[in-house]
């Protein structure tokens, strides 16, 4: 055959395969698709999540709350029988050190008879709150104040007294519970009941002051605080230490030298009243900049007396022996001539014995300070250097958190 007989043949192989493929395309359109055993789906986007994951009661704030709202409530039970008491502090944005404004605190109480006694004229759907209620919106410094008595626990139940609060952000779209308010001298606040507490915008527990008549209990919250599905997530790449608004734990550390030399005192335990600074060192001590902690916090020491009390935890599990670790501290005390900072130790951070690991301390790091005022954490640090900086920056946070309460005495407890 010769090549022009070839050449027509497969051109018309060519048309012939080109009218299929238009033909079949013009099929598939009129009949929308192939017939296949699938069927279509559609794509479902996940459901959204519930910041706090839920809160049974919470959506009640939103019947009678006042169209305008201020920072300071007083509610109508203050001038009934009972306790007074006030409830005041900071609300902080994620994080704990940026205050927040503009938020809404809903609170729900029983009365002196451990009830939720409604009024008359209540909202039916609102009644089971009763009639100690009330809203308080954040200033712009993140103040608010709370003018109520003091709740009483349930009749014939081992339930703490408490005051239920929720929490309406201007920038989240539901509300969420944080942790009761309870109160540290009620005896029904077991241990059993503490272990219980989720820390939900930080420790929910209430340490009481006098002022005269009055109960004063400084309580601020972190936003976001343990959660769930809460929008901003903590970015830290080194984690050391407990979250600022958690309670600082009680731990028994040995005091090689200082005021308590030779004994295992807790540190919050018998000086958690006002402030207090510890200051961890782990595996990796700088010794020159030790030193250089030390000193200043030895002034600060003086300066601000019964006020402070500063604490050298120190942790490294290298080669620990007792008495040598002892032996160290004692000459690093008597070398800088320290008089008011307690330089102690523990065998490791993670010593379960002291219970130095409830502090939950990175031992990797360089240094962790943690500044607590009435046992609550209200700041931290990692890997600070001793530059005049960063001196400022302690004097600073505690400056600024000194409140026009800082002075009240506690109640005498027996």
């Amino acid at each position: 055959m010769n090549t022009g007989t070839t050449s027509f043949h497969g051109m018309i192989r060519i048309v012939r395969l080109t009218i299929a493929i238009i033909f079949f395309g013009f099929f598939a359109s009129c009949n929308g698709q192939i017939k296949t055993n699938s069927q279509p789906t559609t794509q479902k986007s996940p459901p959204k999540l519930i910041v706090g994951g839920g809160c049974d009661g919470c959506e009640l704030m939103y019947i009678g709350m006042p169209q305008n709202l201020k920072s300071i409530d007083t509610n109508s039970a203050w001038n009934d029988k009972g306790q007074k008491l006030l409830v005041t502090g900071t609300v902080y944005k994620f994080g704990g050190k940026v205050p927040a404004p503009n938020v809404i605190l809903y609170y729900w109480q029983t009365d002196s008879n451990g009830y939720y006694t409604p009024e008359e004229g209540m909202d039916q759907e609102v009644r089971k709150h009763g009639r100690i209620r009330g809203w308080v919106k954040t200033d712009a410094n993140g103040k608010y104040s709370i003018y109520t008595i003091r709740p009483a626990a349930y009749p014939n139940r081992d339930t703490p007294a408490h005051i239920h609060i929720s929490v309406k952000e201007p920038e989240i779209d539901n509300e969420y519970y944080i942790d009761n308010l309870v109160f540290t001298d009620d005896p029904l606040l077991t241990g059993k009941e503490r272990r219980k507490l989720e820390n939900r915008g930080g420790s929910g527990i209430l340490r009481i002051l006098l002022d005269k008549e009055m109960q004063v209990a400084e309580h601020s919250i972190v936003l976001g605080l343990n959660i769930p599905n809460y929008p901003e997530k903590n970015q830290e790449r080194i984690r050391s230490g407990l979250e600022i608004g958690e309670d600082n734990p009680s731990f028994t550390p040995y005091h090689a030298y200082g005021p308590d030399k030779g004994t295992t005192v807790c540190p919050v335990c018998k000086y958690g009243r006002f402030h207090g600074i510890l200051y961890f060192v782990g595996n990796h001590p700088n010794y020159e900049d030790i030193k250089k902690w030390l000193s200043f916090l030895e002034q600060e020491s003086v300066h601000r007396k019964n006020y402070i009390k500063v604490y050298f935890v120190y942790g490294n599990d290298k080669d620990y022996d007792k008495d040598k670790r002892g032996r160290e501290l004692e000459a690093l005390g008597k070398e800088l001539n320290i008089k008011n900072t307690a330089l102690t130790f523990v065998p490791s951070f993670s010593d379960e014995e002291s219970e130095a690991n409830l502090n939950k301390i990175n031992p990797e790091v360089e240094n962790t300070f943690v500044i607590y005022k009435h046992r609550v954490i209200i700041d931290k640090y990692v890997n600070l250097k001793p530059t005049q900086e960063n001196f400022n920056l302690i004097s600073q946070t505690l400056d600024k958190t000194r409140s026009e309460y800082f002075h009240l005495s506690e109640p005498k407890y027996h």
